[in-house]
């Protein structure tokens, strides 16, 4: 699958820096091919250029025009540029995935899913190993695989049985990989269809005719052109390697429209986006009626390798499989790192560079969970009982920032975010950002905070409503002193101002 010789390029398809590296390589080049591939996960290495000959890769970071041209020219010539790179790996003489160095970001954590990530062309067929051609999923059922991502319908659930409800419905089943995001933080669904866009819609194949569903769909936001780009150069390559060829939907540039049920309202062209009432599930009663199974690339992916490698998953696990985290907020440059099981949170420190003193971090996206221990492992089972969010994120957030203004700002997220379909959404929200408004004029009621709180996680028919407390409640957790402080008229960050 990789090439004996060959110069890649890898960074994101927004970069204008790839475009222009693509082109200085090119117009260099004789006799070397010059590989345009997806980025790392790892933002701040990138463009990364590297420069293969005769199993060894020489690896340069930050790539630059005159490095592009002079790796390769010595390529040309036969002869591995080492001189100026940041690190050299050996490796065998046709690798499928990026060689790794033995220290570094790169390094930091599993690289199974994401290890084509940066390596292969993410068009080309022959740089994929197709499963869905000769497999469906059933050899999956029993590893008790967990969906991936608040655009999951089975997020933190079985996958297993939201197939069965599909399969045994009445109607035609249809798949959904929902990949809308609007929100800045996740980047792991992004980055394996940036860089892996045929190994994602090959696990979703593979599920798709375990359900005998006869379309699958590709849910993007409106606004990702350029991802839309790839998948249907991915798609026109692949066109004769798939057994069902996927349709590209585009849904509205909102955060709530990336919700599963909400996203069917979008893909029916409903004018107002607001979750669906359950029972029935999606699996039961989806797009346009029909059987609907939803996952995120990230767990369609996650097929797909324990296809590949069944014994790479522990049936016995409560969660089975790695999941993809993207560290971002106060740091140089997001990453997105692939963490087992049996791992932690606190090695996403090693593959990020902050910038100023880690305060506290959020987990779990936009409305995840506050916490200063990072302790805890990537599962959905350690992050729940932490008080934490499941959704692929962890923000680190610098000393100087304030805890309870930033509770306050996720709070008016939800308020301003929700579709305002259900009571605790509409007016649960609305309510808890004005008793977090409250404590700056003295006014900080804890017991109120939580009540209001338990009723909209157990009441609210959208995620945004059940999710919304948990900044506020996570922070008063750990830093109820910091909440006393503001009804006193200070701010222990320095950085909030007070009505004299």
């Amino acid at each position: 699958m990789g090439e004996s010789t060959a110069l890649r390029i890898a960074a994101s398809l927004t970069d204008s820096q790839r475009s222009a590296l693509l082109d200085a390589a090119s117009e260099t080049a004789q006799s070397v091919p010059v590989v345009g591939t997806g980025p790392t996960g790892i933002e701040g290495i990138e463009p990364l250029v590297l420069a293969t000959l005769d199993g060894r890769t020489a690896v340069f970071t930050a790539g630059t025009g005159p490095v592009v041209r002079e790796a390769v020219s010595l390529l040309d010539e036969g002869t591995l540029p080492v001189d100026g790179s940041d690190f050299v790996v050996d490796h065998d003489e046709t690798p499928e995935t990026l060689p790794l160095p033995a220290d570094g970001p790169l390094a930091v954590g599993r690289r199974e899913l994401l290890g084509p990530c940066g390596w292969v062309d993410p068009v080309a067929p022959q740089d994929c190993e197709f499963v869905s051609t000769s497999q469906d999923a059933s050899d999956v059922l029993d590893i008790g695989l967990l969906g991936r991502g608040r655009g999951d319908a089975t997020s933190d659930a079985p996958v297993a049985a939201a197939w069965e409800q599909a399969r045994e419905a009445d109607g035609d089943p249809v798949v959904v990989v929902n990949a809308h995001e609007v929100d800045h933080r996740p980047r792991a669904d992004r980055t394996l269809l940036e860089s892996t866009p045929l190994a994602v819609l090959d696990g979703a194949v593979a599920v798709a005719r375990y359900v005998d569903a006869s379309d699958l769909v590709v849910y993007l936001a409106e606004g990702d052109e350029h991802l839309r780009t790839r998948l249907h150069e991915a798609l026109g390559a692949s066109a004769d390697d798939l057994p069902i060829v996927p349709e590209v939907v585009v849904g509205p540039d909102e955060y709530r429209a990336g919700a599963p049920t909400t996203a069917l309202e979008a893909m029916e062209g409903a004018n107002r986006l607001e979750p669906r009432l359950q029972p029935p599930p999606p699996s039961e009663y989806g797009l346009h009626g029909r059987p609907t199974v939803i996952h995120t690339p990230r767990t369609v992916a996650q097929v797909r390798r324990a296809l590949l490698e069944p014994t790479a998953f522990d049936p016995d696990a409560a969660d089975p499989g790695s999941r993809l985290v993207t560290v971002c907020g106060d740091v140089a440059a997001p990453a997105t790192v692939e963490l087992p099981p049996g791992g932690s949170l606190e090695t996403l420190r090693d593959a990020v560079e902050p910038t100023a003193g880690f305060g506290f971090a959020c987990v779990g996206g936009v409305l995840g969970g506050f916490t200063r221990d990072l302790s805890v492992a990537p599962t959905s089972q350690a992050l729940a009982s932490a008080s934490l969010g499941t959704d692929g994120v962890v923000e680190f957030l610098a000393e100087a920032t304030c805890v309870v203004a930033t509770a306050g700002d996720r709070a008016r997220f939800a308020a301003e975010e929700n579709s305002g379909r259900c009571v605790p959404g509409r007016e649960g929200t609305t309510q808890l950002t004005d008793l977090l408004r409250g404590v700056y004029d003295g006014r900080f009621d804890p017991e109120t905070i939580r009540e209001l709180g338990r009723v909209m996680r157990r009441s609210a028919n959208c995620q945004i409503g059940r999710q919304a407390p948990r900044p506020a409640t996570t922070a008063m957790d750990e830093f109820g002193a910091a909440f006393r402080a503001h009804a006193e008229g200070r701010c222990p960050a320095g950085s909030c101002t007070f009505r004299q």
